[in-house]
């Protein structure tokens, strides 16, 4: 008897223990599912939280067309309450998108119809959406009737973008202006364009030209060289690699540079004599910088361009193309110092200019760039209002208190004299970036900011095939300048 109640005992340990056992084992995969149900739920948050508007604005996503047969697109205002776009009956009673300033705002405001651009690819969702009363909705919806969509008012100034879509004339390139301290783009214009009124009965011609790209928003999208602009990214660099003995460099310049096999010749040949690492960037003397180039650390410098926005994303809510600075420590000779010029394989947009300007103007920090004010519905509710945020700090503020310093006295003494004695001051960079295979050929380019000790609003300029950027670029910005101060009563 004793032991049978022994191994009795033992039998019921056992038991115990594979009980146990499969406790855990239950416990371990009610764990696992709620780890994952926990895990999809913050996916699925995230998606639509982030991915919404892209997701909506997808020519291929049906429910933008459902949301259309429910909801009366918002209309799309200036800063100042100019209606920019708004739905309308035409001549045969059919409701159409009307653009009241046609190609003005042609890029900025874009276009609805055959996919979205512009503002009204980036509040599309808010355009079709309707915040009026809930008791208002629904009675409209039981009866059959489209709500009205929420309105949007942009950072847009009109008498600006007039002065720049004028003063750009019928060059094809593209124009840019942002307010330094908040990051409020105030017009952006880009030529070839289109009246976006007729978008639609256009659409085979339009988005089949080629060799115009009307479609295409310079501004945001358009690579181009940048040219001796880019020599703010070159002095930058090398203040950083000589923080100690950079006010004292010298070089004299006979007009072009040898290095290996490539020569390297300053604009029209000019012989600029002994310069100092200032006086070489007023007067934007490639060789001087082509030089330069050969003395830098590879590495450091692309670290430097990616610092500055190269290579990486831009912080825009629009389709956009991304800087490229390809230089290497593998790079040969010519490469190095075609860069360092701005030349090469170096490409970048107008707004990443201007967004670096901002930034030198503004201490080092860049103020994230927006278009959109605020968002009202029908009646002038606030449903979201949008305000100034810091982006990212792209140098120091003795580094940008440096280039400023430098980028004054190109306007003081150098190729940006022509905004010189005006009743405001610029600080600025001039280019002319050679681009094809005829000799000569240039891309005309001016960035600069206003009152550079207490900066209002940077401009950048870029004229297609137009030439030297002192005798193009400069003066096309001098006028968007003065339509500015002019508005402004300043």
């Amino acid at each position: 008897m004793f032991f049978f109640n022994k191994d009795k005992k033992r039998n019921t340990e056992g038991s115990d223990i594979k009980k146990t056992d499969k406790n855990r084992e239950l416990h371990v995969i009610m764990y696992f599912f709620v780890a994952a149900f926990f895990s999809v739920t913050v996916f699925f948050c995230a998606y639509v939280g982030l991915s919404a508007k892209k997701t909506i604005n997808s020519s291929y996503n049906m429910r933008q067309a459902n949301l259309e047969k429910k909801v009366i697109r918002g209309m799309i205002f200036s800063s100042k309450g100019e209606i920019l776009a708004e739905e309308a009956m035409n001549k045969d009673n059919i409701e159409v998108r009307y653009y009241p300033y046609k190609e003005v705002f042609a890029h900025a405001v874009g276009f609805s119809t055959h996919g979205k651009s512009g503002v009204e690819y980036e509040a599309n969702i808010s355009l079709l959406t309707s915040n009026a009363p809930v008791n208002e909705r629904l009675e409209k919806e039981m009866s059959g009737i489209r709500n009205y969509g929420d309105n949007v008012y942009t950072t847009y100034d009109v008498s600006l973008q007039q002065a720049a879509y004028d003063a750009l004339g019928v060059y094809r390139g593209a124009i840019i202006v942002s307010e330094v301290k908040t990051g409020k783009i105030l017009a952006m214009v880009s030529k070839p364009d289109f009246d976006p009124n007729t978008v639609s009965e256009n659409w085979a011609g339009i988005s089949a030209e080629t060799e115009d790209s009307p479609l295409v928003n310079r501004a945001l999208q358009g690579l181009y060289p940048p040219g001796s602009t880019f020599k703010i990214v070159t002095l930058l660099e090398y203040i950083r690699e000589k923080p100690d003995t950079f006010k004292d460099f010298q070089y004299i310049c006979n007009g072009h540079f040898d290095y290996g096999d490539t020569r390297i010749n300053c604009f029209h040949s000019s012989v600029h004599g002994r310069v100092s690492l200032k006086e070489a960037f007023e007067k934007s003397c490639n060789s001087t910088f082509a030089d330069i180039g050969t003395l830098l650390d590879l590495k450091k410098y692309r670290e430097t361009a990616d610092t500055l926005l190269f290579n990486s994303d831009l912080p825009l809510n629009v389709p956009y193309s991304r800087g490229s600075f390809v230089l290497s420590q593998s790079s040969g000779e010519e490469e190095i110092i075609q860069s360092a010029i701005g030349q090469g394989n170096t490409l970048m947009t107008p707004a990443h200019m201007n967004f670096i300007t901002c930034a030198i103007a503004n201490k080092g920090m860049l103020m994230k760039p927006y278009q959109i004010e605020k968002i009202e519905n029908y009646r002038g509710m606030v449903i979201e209002q949008y305000a100034p945020e810091e982006y990212k700090r792209l140098m120091t503020e003795e580094e940008a208190e440096l280039l400023k310093e430098y980028m004054t006295g190109v306007v003081l003494n150098g190729t940006g004299k022509k905004l010189k004695g005006l009743e405001y001051e610029v600080a600025g960079k001039t280019g002319s970036a050679e681009y094809g295979t005829i000799k000569g050929e240039s891309h005309s380019w001016f960035t600069g900011f206003s009152n550079p000790e207490d900066p209002d609003i940077a401009v950048t300029v870029i004229m297609e095939g137009a030439g030297s950027g002192s005798d193009y670029a400069v003066p096309v910005a001098k006028r968007v300048l003065d339509s500015y101060y002019r508005s402004a009563g300043k």
